[in-house]
């Protein structure tokens, strides 16, 4: 996750000994409960982790300290014990914890091996199609080889020559920005790229900067090919000088133009920037067009929106499996795959063209359903990126529980979890702990709320811990809130390993 504007509200400043309560069994099917009563102190029985206990009272306490709010919740996968809570019903600002929420609802509505196609769709008369149709379902990882691969299927049937190029969005609504995107309409990087039905490249271009001889350009082009319009240039000079780009995105009513400038020394290799569309909805049908004459098929018309109405489909391309899909969720904190999928189980489940709020519907109704309503809870993207939804350690935990018992989610929900000290967003954490591959979780950073939620593994054969942290009004604290965090998982660890 990338920062995003101070969360506004009210401080909640904890005060540790009303906050730090030691729960009772519990079924997860129960509703969260509010602040207020889940702030009232209950004294740890003596079955309880004292090493959790004090580790998060610690936590607590200085959360209190910096004036902070905290939702914690430890607890046992497969009764829902609870080892320590600290206001685990308190709903605040998950940050990429919400993909939690997204993966575990996506992978139990649509299943593990459920596969997104994209395709070609036409008529061919005597070796032309006009116009050529390009439909997507929400596909998050096509790729231009992918459509490469669609070309040479295509002059593999025998067409040689396409009129128009028409991209159907029409799965998807025409409001690409997610919800709560517009906080930072400024931005250009590509964690905040739009989404769209047909989607190329995460909806995202990338610069490439190739150095030639000092005093001469140096060779420039953007990927994928055909939608970004270059103004400018960029100067070798001698080597060992310093690099300095300029890089500007501008969008106009016909073309998306890079305005770039500066300097980049002769010698040095390859040098690549990425930034977001802007509208994406004809970018996948112009790198289609500037494609489609080195697969032997030349294009003799203009490229636009529709073509809801051709029905046969020539040549087409599956992604991989959801299960796969979902590593760039849990490992690597993808915002873009979030919200293509988030608005996908929309579409799969409500009418077309579907909105992000029927993403929204789609997780709030399998909450419900798995008995973890509550109206504290707000869905409102499948990211977590900005100030937009509202989940209590509770209701994470909870989720976590159900995907244990339910062999059908555990194993892929799993494996798309980041491995602390080895991989994804975790492979700086827990380094000490790598060998044992024991933590597995999924982070959340925002410049004012940090989360991490997930399970460490038994060594011993027993169920994991399930865990959630959420920590939110700590701007500036960012580090020391996932230091602290980290010490409450290490006691978990070594208590787990007694226990």
């Amino acid at each position: 996750m990338y920062a995003a504007p101070v969360l506004r509200g009210n401080a909640f400043p904890l005060l540790l000994a009303a906050a730090l309560a030691w729960a009772p069994p519990a079924s997860p099917q129960s509703a969260s409960p509010s602040p207020a009563t889940t702030a009232t102190a209950a004294k740890p029985r003596p079955s309880a982790a004292p090493r959790v206990v004090d580790a998060v009272s610690t936590l607590g306490a200085w959360v209190a300290s910096i004036h902070g709010t905290a939702s914690v919740r430890i607890s046992e996968a497969d009764t829902g014990n609870a080892w320590a809570e600290l206001q685990p019903g308190l709903a605040l600002n998950p940050a990429s914890n919400m993909k939690v929420l997204t993966a575990a609802a996506t992978l139990a509505r649509l299943g593990s091996e459920y596969r997104f196609s994209t395709g070609l769709y036409g008529e061919i008369q005597a070796g032309k199609v006009d116009p050529l149709v390009l439909r997507g379902q929400g596909d998050p990882s096509l790729s231009s080889a992918d459509l490469w691969q669609l070309g040479r299927a295509l002059r593999n049937l025998g067409v040689t020559e396409v009129g128009s190029i028409l991209v159907d969005q029409s799965r998807f609504d025409d409001q690409f920005v997610p919800p709560a995107f517009e906080q930072q309409p400024d931005e250009w990087a590509g964690f905040r790229a739009p989404v769209s039905a047909v989607a190329l490249e995460r909806n995202a271009v990338t610069l490439q900067v190739l150095p030639t001889k000092a005093g001469e350009p140096a060779r420039v082009w953007f990927d994928p090919p055909g939608m970004v319009s270059i103004d400018g240039s960029i100067e070798t000079q001698r080597p060992g000088s310093r690099e300095a780009i300029q890089l500007s995105m501008e969008p106009r009513p016909d073309a998306l133009v890079a305005h770039i400038g500066g300097h980049v020394a002769e010698g040095l290799p390859r040098m690549r920037f990425d930034r977001r569309m802007d509208d994406p909805r004809r970018a996948p049908g112009l790198a289609l067009a500037a494609i489609l004459p080195d697969c032997g098929v030349r294009v003799q018309g203009a490229v636009a929106l529709g073509g809801g109405d051709v029905k046969p489909r020539l040549v087409f391309h599956e992604s991989a499996p959801l299960s796969q899909l979902l590593v760039e969720l849990g490992k690597n904190s993808d915002n873009f795959y979030a919200e293509m999928l988030f608005k996908a189980l929309g579409a799969e489940l409500g009418t077309t063209p579907a909105k992000s709020q029927d993403g929204a519907r789609a997780v709030l109704a399998w909450l419900s359903e798995i008995g973890l309503g509550s109206l504290d809870t707000r869905v409102e993207n499948g990211s977590g990126l900005f100030d937009a939804n509202r989940v209590s350690a509770r209701a994470l935990t909870g989720v976590l529980e159900h995907v244990y018992r339910n062999p059908a989610l555990y194993p892929e929900f799993l494996a798309q979890l980041a491995i602390g000290g080895v991989d994804g967003t975790l492979r700086n954490r827990f380094r000490k702990l790598s060998p044992k591959r024991s933590v597995r979780a999924k982070t959340g950073t925002l410049s004012a709320a940090i989360g991490l939620s997930g399970y460490v593994l038994s060594p011993n054969g027993r169920a994991p811990i399930a865990f959630s942290f959420l920590i939110n009004q700590i701007e500036g604290h960012a580090g020391e809130a996932r230091q602290k965090i980290d010490q409450v998982v290490e006691a978990i660890v070594r208590t787990r390993a007694e226990k």
